[in-house]
């Protein structure tokens, strides 16, 4: 009976191991962004690190000030996003190069928190904007571990959280005007558009002026493009941009649950192999 059981359990895991490792990849076409698809440009170049796109955001947002941060409680001046900021301007320093870089969400194309998120709270929605929902929300804060950019904050002192991250001000498109931070910033530095218009616009600036930028419009393809797109004179390594290959990250989420799941043979076989070890339990206690 022992050996019985013994061969049971390892036909079992065989048949699990065999399903997730032999199971091919589903080819899929990759997620292009929408028709409607609008867009922000920051060029560094051009901003001088005002912040008037910051208050802006929060005023905006409804959004409280943040006083711990560098104004040591005199007034705000957030270090960075947190639960009540959801756009940056941040002073990047490599020895003698200076640069500032604006941060808010990237608006994905294809969103690793929107893949992440099991409830549907967070989706891609009207003019490609990465949304949050609260009524489908259940804080369990997977955006904030599967977002590649570290955008989603939690509200860890609310008693009511919510996720904050930029919406790209999706009210104020339908009504006609443009997000808060591009309305207001008095350089130009940042920009708003259709994507395909502000990625003609950004090319442009690069071929008139090869000299002051560096030759790449971030944003473009790197983790299958992005709703907000960046020109720089500083390498975008160095402005904290770690991520410059164009596979967008569920990408591969996709294909390894597409793996497992194919005809629901992996899950059937693992819970076999839990039923036996369950059942082999229960009569070694019986025994």
């Amino acid at each position: 009976m022992d050996t019985d059981r013994r061969s049971l359990l390892k036909s079992l895991a065989t048949a699990a191991t065999m399903t997730v490792v032999s199971t091919p990849a589903i080819a899929r076409e990759r997620r292009k962004a929408p028709a409607d698809a609008v867009a922000l440009l920051y060029d560094g170049t051009k901003c001088v690190g005002c912040k008037a796109c910051v208050v802006k955001c929060k005023e905006t947002g409804g959004l409280p000030a943040d006083v711990d941060g560098y104004g040591g409680g005199l007034y705000d001046a957030p270090e960075d996003l947190n639960e009540s900021t959801r756009n940056i301007i941040k002073l990047v320093k490599d020895g003698e190069e200076t640069a500032y870089v604006k941060r808010q969400c990237m608006h994905c194309v294809d969103p690793a928190c929107v893949n992440a998120c099991m409830m549907g709270a967070l989706g891609k929605r009207q003019y490609g904007a990465v949304t949050w929902e609260n009524n489908k929300c259940i804080g369990c804060r997977y955006c904030q571990v599967a977002c590649p950019f570290g955008v989603p904050k939690f509200q860890w002192s609310k008693t009511s959280p919510r996720i904050v991250k930029c919406d790209l001000c999706v009210d104020r498109i339908a009504e006609g005007k443009q997000p808060a931070c591009s309305e207001v910033c008095p350089r130009g530095a940042v920009i708003f558009g259709k994507r395909d218009a502000l990625l003609q616009e950004a090319h442009r600036r690069i071929d008139e002026d090869p000299d002051l930028y560096v030759p790449k419009v971030y944003g473009e393809t790197e983790l299958g493009g992005t709703q907000v797109l960046y020109l720089s004179h500083v390498e975008f390594g160095k402005l904290g941009f770690r991520f410059s290959d164009d596979k967008p990250v569920p990408e591969l989420q996709r294909s390894v649950q597409h793996g497992i799941y194919k005809g629901f043979v992996a899950p059937l076989a693992l819970y076999g192999l839990l039923g036996a070890v369950m059942f082999r339990n229960r009569r070694s206690e019986d025994k």
